[in-house]
């Protein structure tokens, strides 16, 4: 299987405080992998650095093979790397089908008739897609902001805690559709807080803490883990960099 995404050796962080330290990664095309780990541990550092938001100090970051170390956000959409952030991940003022078309400023054709795939995937989107973003569920948004960074057809999708503020009756349906971004031929590498729910539905997982990668694994050997699962399932404290 081709390898997605490769990130090597890399360390990363904000201004002169270092997060990540010699973090080294991969995705295949057709995996769900999942990153946890404690709060402060970095994960949404491992995001930023190989979407570009965050420039890598060393290391390498590999799409498919090609080099991206480095490549600005707007470059990586082009070349089919996506990211939903954990916020502000759709615009609240814009109707769904604004949204959808804003997700694919920068396809050259073929706009609405990848619009109109995803409205078939995902039938939630299609019933309401004339309604603001901001009338919508929590678990709605989140489907948007996925259908949103579909429009470019991303080889793979970095998504942050999808699960982040949803009620727990949400959760198990936003994880589905996670699943279903899968199905459709996305690769996708997650950061998640709820760590058993993540793994969950992942092919493997990394547990990162304090900036390097602590355990790595098939998901179902991390959740079987005792120690995994004493340190990182079990609401150990932790204090770590402030905006991970």
């Amino acid at each position: 299987m081709k390898r997605a995404l490769d990130v090597s050796g890399v360390d990363s962080g904000y201004g002169e405080v270092q997060v990540l330290r010699d973090l080294t990664l991969h995705l295949e095309s057709d995996e769900i992998v999942c990153i946890i780990g404690p709060n402060g541990a970095g994960k949404s550092t491992v995001l930023k650095t190989v979407f570009g938001l965050l420039k890598p100090w060393t290391g390498t970051v590999e799409l498919s093979g090609r080099d991206i170390t480095g490549e600005e956000p707007e470059d990586l959409v082009r070349v089919g790397m996506g990211y939903v952030p954990q916020v502000d991940n759709v615009f609240s003022s814009l109707t769904i089908d604004e949204n959808l078309k804003m997700g694919g400023v920068a396809r050259e054709s073929g706009l609405q008739a990848r619009i109109d795939e995803l409205y078939d995937q995902f039938s939630i989107l299609d019933e309401k897609r004339s309604a603001k973003a901001r009338t919508l569920s929590g678990g709605q948004r989140q489907v948007l902001a996925f259908a949103r960074a579909l429009v470019m057809e991303p080889e793979v999708l970095l998504i942050d805690e999808p699960s982040a503020g949803l009620a727990p009756n949400i959760v198990k349906s936003v994880f589905e559709d996670v699943k279903k971004v899968n199905e459709l031929g996305t690769a996708v590498l997650m950061v998640e807080q709820n760590a058993r729910e993540g793994l969950g539905i992942s092919d493997r997982g990394y547990v990162l803490d304090q900036g390097t990668v602590a355990y790595e694994g098939d998901a179902d050997g991390l959740l079987d883990d005792p120690e995994v699962s004493r340190l990182y399932m079990g609401g150990a404290d932790y204090e770590g960099v402030e905006g991970e």
